[in-house]
């Protein structure tokens, strides 16, 4: 039994709480238990995260009974969200109360084990106290642990470290956040008195050995030859698979989809939506950007008035910690029934029993997908509800396509960044910051990371000598942090290096936006883009947070707002939001346009060459294999039909179609027809105007979408 391996009073509290572990967790604890980094990829809801933490909780439960708990930190968690790290710490608080609890109830001393967060919504004064008295469980962001590696306080309270929890590690290996973090975990182990275990937690991920690679990095391989349960990359992967039973069906409107959606498709995108949440307990609605989530929040808390006031939320991140912890509190208490959000509510975030999880447009991508879809039926047991949304067609054939490959188990491939130089320049000075270091040591350190494995030491030669030479400007150079002694191969920091990384670390891209401050009690509600801010006048009313405000002036960085008690607002815009495709998804989207192509031919053979009328077996395998009903179905045949007949095929990634058309003004248009995704037209369309401009000797433009 998993259970016999943690203390009675630990075990007791499970099985009262939980019952039986679930297979994750009997497969995941002694993995853990053996005291080598693991990593775990499991379904969502199938409960991993107490399976990471239970054992670090257990080892601190023995510590403290046995007196030898101090003031000091033992375990971190990572999490890409806030929001998610709020909802851990909240999740903690119960568990070790009730251990605490059973504890003096059977005459032992009550253990004191104590969990503080960490980000950039913590205030000063939790911060100092922090540093006064350390947790024994921090839960933080990969920014803010970052910060915590250069600041000298807080450098002292992580030499204890001894587990570090990476949760969710899909979100952040494919960019460079996870570069910033690969790097930040190796200064955390060169910092630490003796390496910290790390654990990792996804639900969605391929291939999965690049990921438990990616934890670890290059310094977590021992030597000599794996156990027999290791893969050869110093890391135990509990492997369960990411494959869920789902109900699952694509949205059609009553108005005849389009090239782009019209009024009357959003209405009847809104009430079906509407008519959902009455159908269901509690509902999430996502969305693609912010802009979005605030419009369909307005127009369903118009349909929904009659359930009462406060039934629907808008959840994303420009919007203040304080209503997005109130959004998702009210959603678990069942007093919201409806939550329309972002990415912000996309991740292992804890928003009670979701019944519903609809998406409106497509996502972009098949793990986003299965990671939106499985925020409903987040519970052991239960099974997921999606419904997707389709605006255009376009978003038909892609959600169709969707459905189609996460029935099927298709996953985005996951690629790691190698080495981005930005980041580097970044973790080195704040490492130098900190610490004198000699050359070839942090060049080691740096090589530990899994992102930097390969890095080339004449190029990390050449960003140390461009840290400690500064660049060349107008005015002198600047921008040199380091003190470089290559005599002796040393590097120690400048002044001003440490504040310069604190204050600018980080790869989270930069967008200066204005804050929202509420009068007459001056709260911030959240912020919008500087140009919407420009925009706007005194008297005017926007939307945010689903609540109407009515601007009462604009000053430097702030735009000062009173309740304009449900008057009709306009809407804020903030800039680039909308994802590309992802290649796996676009092969998917071909393939289905493809595969109706060639039934469409086999139903006109099997019809004796006429190919008017119904296509009963594109028809049956769209409504049976792509979760479209009837009038979807349908839609979709003659959209792709449509296309044939003009082109003369239907493009896909094996046939490219180049289409020439002049436009009304005499122009010559030329169209290729590349469904790769939005990321490698954008790039190809780049190298192709180049390629014309220099041989036909003019200036052309170009602009490229996923298809």
């Amino acid at each position: 039994m998993p259970l016999t391996r943690f203390h009675p009073i630990i075990a007791e509290w499970f099985r009262a709480s939980f019952g039986s572990p679930t297979d994750v967790q009997a497969r995941s604890w002694p993995a853990i238990a053996s005291g080598g980094n693991v990593l775990i990829a499991a379904p969502t809801g199938s409960g991993k995260t107490l399976a990471a933490f239970l054992s670090c909780l257990d080892a601190l439960f023995k510590q403290a009974l046995a007196g030898g708990l101090e003031d000091r930190t033992h375990v971190v968690y990572v999490s890409p969200l806030k929001a998610l790290s709020n909802d851990i710490q909240k999740n903690l608080h119960q568990p070790l109360t009730e251990i605490s609890e059973r504890a003096q109830a059977a005459g032992l001393p009550r253990p004191e084990i104590r969990v503080t967060v960490r980000t950039g919504d913590t205030p000063a004064s939790a911060r100092q106290q922090m540093l006064r008295r350390p947790p024994h469980i921090l839960i933080t962001t990969p920014e803010s642990l970052y910060l915590l590696l250069t600041a000298e306080k807080s450098r002292r309270m992580l030499c204890d470290v001894r587990t570090v929890i990476v949760d969710e590690i899909h979100a952040v290996a494919a960019n460079k956040r996870g570069a910033h973090l690969a790097l930040s975990l190796e200064r955390l182990d060169a910092l630490a008195h003796a390496r910290p275990v790390r654990i990792g937690l996804s639900a969605t991920q391929r291939p999965v050995e690049t990921i438990a690679r990616f934890l670890v990095g290059t310094g977590g391989v021992s030597a000599g030859p794996p156990p027999a349960t290791m893969v050869p990359t110093g890391c135990r992967i509990v492997d369960i698979g990411h494959r869920r039973e789902m109900d699952l069906a694509v949205e059609v409107p009553k108005d005849e989809l389009g090239a782009v959606a019209t009024n009357a498709i959003w209405s009847d995108i809104y009430d079906r939506v509407a008519d959902l949440v009455r159908e269901h307990r509690s509902t999430l609605v996502f969305v693609n950007t912010r802009r979005l989530a605030e419009r369909v929040a307005h127009h369903l808390e118009e349909r929904l008035h009659d359930l009462g006031t406060q039934v629907v939320a808008a959840h994303h991140g420009s919007l203040s910690r304080q209503i997005r912890l109130s959004a998702e509190e009210r959603l678990k208490q069942g007093e919201t029934r409806v939550v329309v959000a972002t990415a912000s509510l996309e991740l292992g975030i804890d928003v009670g029993t979701v019944d519903l999880a609809c998406q409106i447009g497509s996502p972009r991508a098949i793990i986003t997908c299965l990671q939106r879809v499985g925020r409903s039926g987040h519970w052991i047991g239960a099974q997921p509800k999606g419904r997707l949304f389709a605006t255009t067609r376009d978003e038909l054939i892609e959600c169709a396509a969707l459905v189609r490959a996460m029935r099927a188990g298709v996953l985005d491939r996951l690629e790691v960044p190698p080495a981005p130089l930005d980041i580097l320049a970044q973790q080195i000075v704040a490492e130098v910051s900190a610490q004198e270091w000699r050359e070839d040591d942090l060049y080691a350190l740096c090589r530990r990371a899994f992102p930097y494995r390969e890095l080339e030491r004449e190029v990390f030669d050449a960003v140390v000598r461009m840290l400690a030479e500064g660049i060349a400007t107008r005015r002198g150079r600047g921008g040199a942090y380091l003190h470089h002694d290559r005599i002796n191969r040393r590097l120690r920091a400048r002044r001003g290096a440490r504040l310069a990384a604190l204050t600018s670390g980080g790869a989270i891209p930069d967008t200066f936006n204005y804050a929202v401050i509420a009068e007459p009690d001056g709260t911030q509600v959240g912020s919008v883009d500087e140009d919407f801010a420009v925009e706007s006048l005194a008297g005017d009313i926007i939307l945010l947070g689903n609540s109407s405000w009515r601007i009462r002036g604009v000053e430097t960085g702030k735009v000062r707002v009173e309740d304009a008690h449900g008057a009709p607002p306009t809407i804020p815009f903030w800039r680039g939001e909308a994802p590309s495709r992802t290649v796996e998804l676009s092969a998917e989207v071909a393939a289905i346009r493809a595969e109706i192509d060639r039934r469409l031919n086999a139903d006109a053979v099997g019809a004796g060459g006429a190919s008017a009328g119904p296509h009963p077996t594109v028809m049956d395998w769209l409504q049976s294999e792509c979760g479209l009903e009837r009038r979807g179905a349908e839609q979709a045949v003659a959209y792709v039909a449509a296309g044939r007949a003009i082109l003369g095929t239907v493009p896909t990634q094996e046939a490219i179609v180049a289409e020439r058309f002049f436009d009304e003004g005499g122009g010559m248009q030329l169209v290729l027809h590349t469904p790769f995704g939005g990321r490698l037209n954008r790039a190809w369309g780049l190298a192709l105007r180049k390629r014309f401009c220099a041989t036909f000797d003019q200036e052309l433009q170009a602009a490229a979408t996923d298809e």
